[in-house]
């Protein structure tokens, strides 16, 4: 019964990544509310950032200029680079103000079971970057999931030639949380990711 222009623009929204149908439906709804300058602005944001944003040729980060602003800030360590699997995990990394560094974005995580190789993702591009000899120290932030961990293992055996220091992202234990709500895997890499004290 909803009326066709809804119905499509209710289909579209679902497209987008953790929005269900009762999501999309809401959005519409909530868009068909707005007055139809708010419709354009949205509508002209989404264009806009289809024409202007595209990939660093350094780093693979989303900008707006080339190269991007973290490329090109002198205050950052260029011989530090911190890898990632989406260029959206910088702002994680750059909230806690603790990392000054360079990015490396693979565009994705291996995933044999996706059809995702080694050809996929830009570890060849983190492997030209590295050779170019400045790199001391490549920090492996992939996610802590399975896809993560295989990629981290084959971007350490990728820079093991090099001879360039490999590191991973500690894991373990939440700050604020409990023990007993620890799951197996979560304690077990406490333990292994565990340091001295003073």
């Amino acid at each position: 019964m909803t009326a066709p222009p809804l119905a499509n623009l209710i289909n579209e929204l679902t497209k987008l990544p953790g929005v269900g149908g009762k999501s999309a439906s809401r959005l519409a709804y909530w868009i068909l509310k707005r007055s139809p300058g708010e419709a354009e602005a949205l509508a002209a944001a989404i264009l806009d950032v289809k024409q202007k944003i595209f990939r660093c040729s350094i780093c693979n980060n989303m900008t707006d200029v080339e190269p991007c602003a973290i490329c090109t800030d002198s205050r950052r360590d260029p011989t530090v680079v911190c890898v990632v699997e989406e260029a959206f995990n910088i702002a994680t990394i750059e909230q806690t103000r603790e990392f000054k560094g360079m990015f490396h974005v693979l565009l994705g995580a291996l995933s044999p079971l996706k059809g995702i190789g080694p050809q996929d993702i830009d570890v060849a591009g983190l492997v030209k970057r590295v050779q170019g000899g400045s790199v001391r120290e490549v920090i492996i932030a992939t996610n802590p999931n399975v896809e993560g961990e295989a990629t981290a293992l084959y971007i350490a055996q990728q820079l093991r030639p090099i001879g360039v220091k490999a590191t991973r992202l500690a894991f373990g234990l939440p700050v604020g949380g409990d023990l007993e709500y620890a799951d197996q895997v979560t304690m077990a890499k406490a333990l292994e990711g565990r340091r001295e004290i003073g």
